[in-house]
């Protein structure tokens, strides 16, 4: 079991904000400049030809009669030359430096044989661009409280509010306030056309919201018996999990929304992802289970049984994230009592690979533009750690929360992450770089475009 939620009195050390999702006042540091000094290489220095040449010349004017001798003057010009020091030029080569070699020989450096340019290096901010006050963050490891919609509209959930954050321009709007015998919110997520949002409750509820107008649009009852901590759309689907263990597919089309039921949890659902094709779910718990479910498989009459069930895991499994470059490529990640990655074929079942990160995994999320993972933590680092996939290498480290990374999302355009942690504060960075333009084709030349008709 993993831990969730921390003791009520840790949060009164934390520094609350009258205004939400306001940008904090960063102290800048006062960066010392950087001057060089000169360190004089001394194993290359002849101190004993320095010093015979500065007594010399001591010497000479001191007693020009003895300096003017021309026998003095002979001995003088023996003694140089007998212990190498007539030395009149100071870096002076002996032999001509030797002809540098092509790199590539004149007869194969042809123009028909171009290199290809290698990739520039991206340059990957240690710090984040931004960083954005979040009082009320629940500090609860099992919820998931943050999205970012498809029209670039972040919402996050601080107690029982839920707040809109517009990245195109920086406004932010209250879109509902729940009372307290429902709240506090437990889980949102944006319906893919970016205006529609589910909001999971305390009281076990999932509401339905209209972004555009501020409006609900229904209330889903009856599914679950305690709160619904995690969300995830298929379409028209609304699939939910609750710490009852339950899994549910509600059509939010038809009155009866309860279309199908998923049972193999005995814990509560802290993790529900649907694949890119919308063929299979993936749903993670306090059970320290992960399961695969297959769609087509789903029935209405009775609980629908799961594809796979993997035990590899030896704490609460919420992180997932399907690959986007490969559709039965799954990532996990585990609690502060497993703290791995583990990659699975969700086609098979077989566990590909697990790394051992060394702390809670709490979020993770796929590079769209390169072959990267990234992943969230808790103690003791709290860090954003991006990976390379599949060596995992660590390419970067990305510190600056003050405690667990509970809650990751990723903008539409898939450069920009948003991360909020327990210190209730929510950063935004630049890990994943700009995608790259798309070249225009080539124009084709038709044949005979100039020709009005052929004979």
């Amino acid at each position: 079991m993993d831990t969730g939620a921390l003791d009520s009195n840790a949060s009164s050390t934390k520094t609350i904000s009258r205004f939400p999702l306001q940008d904090q006042l960063l102290q800048k540091r006062n960066l010392r400049e950087n001057l060089d000094r000169f360190i004089p290489n001394r194993s290359a220095m002849d101190f004993d030809y320095a010093h015979t040449m500065l007594t010399d010349a001591k010497k000479g004017k001191e007693n020009p009669a003895l300096s003017s001798s021309p026998a003095r003057e002979a001995y003088r010009k023996q003694l140089l030359e007998t212990f190498n020091m007539n030395r009149t030029r100071i870096l002076a080569f002996k032999n001509k430096p030797p002809t540098p070699v092509e790199a590539i020989p004149q007869e194969f450096s042809s123009t028909t044989h171009q290199v290809k340019a290698a990739k520039p290096h991206r340059h990957i901010p240690q710090a984040s661009e931004r960083t954005l006050d979040a009082p009320d963050l629940v500090d609860d490891y099992y919820l998931n409280l943050l999205d970012w919609g498809s029209s670039n509209v972040l919402s996050i959930a601080l107690g029982g509010t839920v707040y809109l954050w517009d990245a195109s321009d920086g406004n932010t709007s209250e879109l509902v306030t729940v009372d307290e015998e429902m709240g506090p919110v437990t889980s949102i997520r944006w319906a893919p056309d970016g205006r529609h949002i589910a909001v999971g409750l305390n009281n076990s509820e999932v509401q339905l919201w209209d972004s555009t107008s501020n409006r609900l649009l229904r209330t889903l009852k009856g599914g679950h018996g305690s709160r619904v901590g995690a969300l995830d759309w298929n379409n028209h689907i609304l699939t939910t999990g609750g710490m009852d263990g339950q899994i549910i597919n509600n059509d939010v089309r038809i009155r009866s929304h309860i279309v199908e039921t998923y049972q193999g949890h005995h814990q509560e659902v802290c993790g529900l992802k649907w694949s890119a094709s919308g063929s299979q779910l993936a749903s993670g718990g306090n059970d320290n289970l992960l399961h695969i479910w297959d769609r087509s498989m789903a029935s209405s009459n009775s609980p629908t049984q799961y594809l796979h069930r993997m035990e590899d895991h030896t704490a609460a499994v919420k992180a997932l994230a399907w690959c986007p470059f490969q559709g039965n490529l799954l990532a996990t990640g585990g609690g502060g009592g497993d703290r791995t990655i583990k990659f699975w074929n969700t086609h098979t079942g077989a566990c590909l690979n697990s790394i051992d990160t060394g702390s809670q995994v709490c979020a993770l999320l796929w590079n769209k533009n390169e072959r990267e993972l990234l992943s969230s933590h808790g103690f003791t680092q709290n860090q954003l750690t991006l990976w390379k996939y599949p060596s995992m290498v660590k390419i970067a480290e990305l510190t600056g929360h003050t405690s667990r990374v509970l809650f990751m999302a990723q903008s539409p355009d898939g450069c920009t992450v948003a991360s909020a942690a327990g210190d209730e504060t929510l950063r935004f960075w630049n890990v994943f770089g700009t995608p790259e333009v798309a070249k225009p084709a080539p124009k084709t030349v038709e044949p005979f475009a100039h020709l009005n008709r052929i004979r």
